[in-house]
């Protein structure tokens, strides 16, 4: 390759990236259909080849994906509901905990004073105006309704990624064949070898990963309904959400419940079962969960795992957490790559042969 082509293809690659800048708030529906149809396709492959046309195991992917969709919202809703409904109801004990407790604690202990006459004002606040608090749901529909565009762009978005989803599922190997075919005949071995070790171990981690979170959420949620705390399904689904980021689930879920259960029952013994319920789970996903169903698909240390969620909030915000770890696994696929190519470059070799 000439130096004019490197140049012309550093170029391109700017020019790509910065459209995608531009079009970002369009392409939030296409990311999210391509995500679905890539971590469906599998399952319409193995349709397939049972002899099902395509198009019908497209169709039934669909429908079971939409139905566990569904499933999953119609279960998880109403239960929110209520978790949050107790938890506004229970926010001035909270704060008079606060104001009681833990600052005079704090006071007689480490010197810190805390102005109480706010917390006074919002804990009245709280006690005149929970009532007011609808639903989730109805919260939720009364945020879009008050947006015309609002409402507009969240109708698209419900309406245009189940059909993109559908039409890329459909059309999924003959894209991936086209995008095969534009390969460069001289790169295609060393191209498609990385692209089928970035698809190893995206899929397997995606899928691991969701399932892990999954049933930690589950572990910590009937673990502190069996302690006791009132907030069991909350803080265990918050929990089992940040879980991908190592130890931060646990560290969370621990202060989470910790406090609630000090609010709930003013027993310090009571905390002895919160750090068993979160301990049961830290050993459950060291030793059976993860290498279960994630093992070392991502090649990453812990620490990498940490800057690179961390740096990924940097730069592109909550968006930017969410696709770190599996920006993160495609890329340590390259720099495993690198890493063979520099071991087998005259660099490497004639600096061997120096020593």
């Amino acid at each position: 390759m000439t130096d004019t082509q490197k140049w012309l293809l550093l170029a391109g690659a700017a020019g790509a990236g910065w459209l995608l800048y531009l079009l970002a708030p369009v392409l939030t529906p296409f990311l999210v259909a391509a995500l679905l149809a890539y971590l469906g396709d599998p399952l319409v492959d193995r349709f397939e080849a049972r002899g099902i046309p395509r198009t019908a195991a497209v169709g039934a992917v669909f429908l079971v994906l939409l139905a566990a969709l569904l499933a999953l919202f119609l279960l998880l809703i109403p239960l929110l509901d209520n978790q949050i409904r107790a938890l506004i109801r229970q926010l001035p004990h909270y704060l008079g905990w606060l104001q009681g407790t833990l600052f005079p604690f704090l006071a007689a202990n480490l010197g810190l004073e805390a102005d109480g006459a706010s917390l006074e004002a919002l804990k009245e606040s709280l006690k005149r105006h929970w009532q007011e608090a609808g639903g989730l749901a109805a919260a939720l529909a009364g945020t879009v309704s008050r947006s015309g565009m609002a409402m507009v762009g969240w109708a698209a978005n419900l309406v245009l990624i189940p059909v993109v989803t559908f039409y890329l599922l459909r059309d999924w190997d003959r894209l991936v064949a086209g995008l095969h075919d534009l390969l460069p005949r001289s790169r295609v071995e060393t191209v498609s070898r990385l692209v089928w070790e970035s698809d190893d171990v995206l899929a397997g981690f995606l899928r691991g990963q969701f399932l892990v979170m999954l049933a930690l959420g589950l572990v910590y949620s009937v673990g502190l309904w069996i302690a006791g705390l009132h907030l069991a399904f909350l803080v265990g689904l918050i929990a089992g959400l940040v879980s991908f980021v190592p130890y931060l689930g646990f560290i969370l879920g621990v202060i989470l419940a910790g406090a609630a259960m000090m609010v709930q029952t003013g027993a310090p013994l009571d905390l002895v079962w919160v750090l068993a319920v979160f301990l049961v789970g830290q050993v459950l996903e060291s030793v059976v969960l993860q290498p279960l169903l994630v093992g070392d698909r991502i090649g990453l240390h812990p620490v990498a795992v940490i800057f690179a969620v961390l740096a990924g909030g940097q730069l592109f915000g909550f968006v930017g957490v969410l696709l770190s770890l599996p920006v993160a696994a495609v890329l340590a696929v390259f720099v495993r790559h690198a890493h063979e190519r520099y071991l087998d470059s005259r660099l490497y070799q004639q600096g061997a042969g120096e020593e």
